[in-house]
């Protein structure tokens, strides 16, 4: 699986690592309990990563497609997918070590380790994710955190309020970290739209506690 990435000046790093989170995170407050992080940059390297994850070798990712029932019809997911299950091995040791730095870095106000490992590659503009909330298990009902670290081409992540109102948009990408925390699963939903712009491949690596999908 080849796919055409235009690297970032800005990250015109070979060795892939981490930036420190301590004193480098962004928060904003939203409405009705919720708030984002923000961590540019975060991983150092990121388009030698997106080749790994990408051109197979000990790091491939099996990539695959979904059919899902939406509508009262069953369609293909817009987007190539892989999850990682808890105790499954990272497909690299940087994801290892993200995983254990944003455990360690929320600690205190999570209460509990990240455990899981969701991928997304949206392969250009045409791949998507509709308007929704990580709602299934325990966000459902209770505040959690799903962090999310992009690699790629950037790519406008867009949230609004459940139910309509303003919304906010920020583009992530070349190793930018996203925190949504608090409420914001419950009372915020989340997407990234379609684009008829000429846009690169995406992957979004989404780190979650146990229970929360």
């Amino acid at each position: 699986m080849t796919f055409a990435l235009q690297g970032s000046l800005l990250d015109q790093v070979d060795e892939v690592g981490l930036r420190p989170l301590a004193g480098a995170v962004q928060r904003t407050v939203l409405t009705r309990g919720a708030w984002l992080d923000l961590r540019p940059g975060w991983l150092t390297g990121a388009d030698e990563l997106f080749s790994r994850l990408t051109l197979g070798g000990p790091a491939g990712v099996e990539w695959h497609g979904e059919r899902r029932v939406m509508w009262d019809k069953e369609i293909e997911t817009p987007r190539l997918l892989r999850f990682y299950d808890e105790g499954e091995r990272l497909p690299d040791p940087v994801l290892t070590q993200a995983r254990v730095a944003l455990s360690d870095y929320y600690r205190d106000e999570l209460g509990e380790p990240f455990r899981t490992a969701g991928m997304c590659l949206y392969r250009d503009g045409r791949d998507s994710v509709a308007w929704h909330g990580d709602r299934e298990g325990r966000a459902s009902t209770q505040d959690t955190m799903v962090a999310i670290v992009s690699i790629g081409s950037p790519r406008a992540l867009h949230l609004r309020p459940a139910g309509g109102g303003e919304s906010v948009r920020q583009v992530l990408g070349h190793g930018d970290l996203i925190v949504m925390g608090g409420s914001c699963q419950r009372t915020w939903e989340h997407a990234i739209p379609k684009t008829a712009r000429p846009v690169g491949p995406r992957i979004s690596i989404q780190f979650r506690p146990r229970g929360v999908r």
